[in-house]
Formats: C-alpha cells, structure tokens, sequence
C-alpha cells in the first residue's frame, strides 16, 4: 500500500513554527505552492537539525556555486508565520535535503512516521518534497533556530537530517 506523496515545486511559502504552551508545544513544518497548504508535525530538536543543516549546505553551495549578495537576506522580507488551517498530513521520521543545479533549488524531503505494524502490512511511508530556492531556504534556517530557542530542548530526541547532492 503506497503512502501519501507529494511534490511542491518551487514552494510559495515554506516556515516552521509550533501550536500551544510552552512545554506542550507542537511543532509543525509547513509550506505552500499555491492553494496546496502541507503541515507536517515535527520534532523541535529535528527543526534545530534542520536549520543546521541548511547552513551547511548552504555554506557549501555559495563556495560552490555562488550569487552574488545572496547571503544578505532579512527575515522582515519573508512571511515566515504559520498558516490556518494547521491540519497536519503526517508526523516526519527523517527530514533530507538535495540541490539541484540545474534548476538551482533545494529540496527538502520529509519522510512519514510509520508503526512497525503499519510497516509489515507492506504500508510505505508518506514523503513530501518541498522544492525551495536559496533565499527562502536561508530565512526558514535563520526563523527556524529562533523558534527552537523559545523553549528547552528535549534531549530524548533523535533529530538526524541527512543531505544529498542530485
């Protein structure tokens, strides 16, 4: 049985953002291309990954490939707050990230949360592909680690991101 599946390329609009309390807070990845709003839950020290990781990356594609003034981005530019309604398809397993030259985007790829269950059922797990240009990618990280840094994390999470070059 295939799971749900989704491509959004390029992204109008990519953010992370939580719902609730301190303490009790969700945490969601959300993005859009047009009318197609994705919420995805996630983990806080898999966001804290994740903006790590697109600093790397992209740390490595201005030596590689760079643009010229690229790096100087200002988060009051990008609408960065989440969206209503905050319906989340999935809770994400793993997040990775990819570049492709050609088209100059970053992808980001989430994968689905799957029981084991649900995995020997020959169930596979959602993904959904957010396609993102450098600019947005550079803000989403910068937003990203000041939403962590507005509560303690909990170390009994795994937040692992893997990068891929396409």
């Amino acid at each position: 049985m295939a799971g749900f599946e989704l491509e959004l390329r390029p992204v109008d609009f990519l953010t992370v953002g939580t719902v609730g309390p301190r303490g009790k807070r969700v945490f969601y990845l959300q993005g859009a291309k047009g009318d197609r709003l994705v919420s995805l839950i996630v983990e806080k020290l898999q966001v804290s990954a994740l903006a790590e990781a697109i600093k790397e990356l992209l740390r490595e594609l201005d030596e590689r490939f760079p643009q010229p003034g690229a790096t100087e981005i200002d988060l009051a530019d990008f609408d960065l707050e989440l969206r209503d309604p905050i319906q989340p398809e999935f809770r994400v397993a793993e997040i990775g990230l990819g570049y492709d030259e050609l088209s100059d985007l970053i992808v980001l790829v989430t994968q689905e949360l799957i029981s084991t269950e649900e995995e020997e059922a020959g169930r596979s797990p959602g993904v959904v592909r957010f396609w993102v240009g450098r600019s947005l990618m550079r803000a989403l990280a910068m937003y990203a680690e000041t939403v962590v840094e507005r509560g303690r994390p909990d170390p009994s999470k795994n937040g692992r991101i893997h990068y891929y070059w396409m």
